[in-house]
């Protein structure tokens, strides 16, 4: 078997370790590392990240260390493992932020010419994002169509380069059975063995 260099994005905005999206990213890294992959892991929640206020400081502005380090994390890895809960409909504004920050012009991609595209900089790595909610699954795939997940692979995954993306959605994730939660653990344990 292939092994490849993952980094995993928990992208909770609380570290408290009771909610299930650590829990899922525990699982896939357990089994990632299991089968010999090669794993680092960015906590959203753990990172003192400002927000950027201006489309200046995006283009040009500085990246600071925390940034810097993040981006080595995500350059280096072959597939990205990106989980978050949904909120309002969409992913938190931290990892929003977080993604503002990491994908910036020089390192995702390049400023475009005049007559010409931007050229995607991450472009080789595939992705799985995960997104826990409180509704059934399907419901939000069928009435919401998926809207925030879509934003994310078009928007700032495919923008950047990253193809294929995967995703898996757990729904009713607050009341869902104990039986339930550890099939959804190892199904996370099992796509990280196989880096999917």
């Amino acid at each position: 078997m292939v092994t490849r260099r993952i980094t995993i994005i928990d992208g909770h905005p609380d570290p408290d370790q009771l909610h299930y999206v650590h829990a899922l990213a525990d699982a896939y890294e357990r089994g990632a590392r299991e089968a010999g992959h090669e794993v680092r892991r960015i906590a959203v929640a753990d990172l003192k990240l400002p927000l950027l206020r201006s489309a200046r400081d995006f283009q040009s502005g500085k990246p600071g260390r925390v940034v810097r380090r993040c981006q080595d994390d995500l350059a280096w890895a072959q597939h990205w493992v990106i989980l978050y809960p949904l909120w309002l409909g969409s992913m938190p504004a931290m990892l929003k932020g977080f993604f503002e920050q990491v994908a910036r012009p020089g390192f995702a991609f390049s400023a475009a010419r005049s007559g010409e595209r931007a050229r995607k900089l991450l472009a080789g790595r595939s992705a799985h994002v995960f997104v826990t909610m409180g509704m059934p699954a399907f419901f939000y795939r069928w009435y919401y169509r998926s809207h925030s997940l879509k934003s994310l692979e078009r928007n700032i995954l495919a923008f950047i380069g990253i193809a294929p993306v995967r995703s898996s959605m757990v729904g009713m994730v607050e009341g869902v059975s104990a039986s339930a939660r550890k099939k959804w653990l190892k199904r996370a344990r099992a796509l990280g063995a196989s880096a999917a």
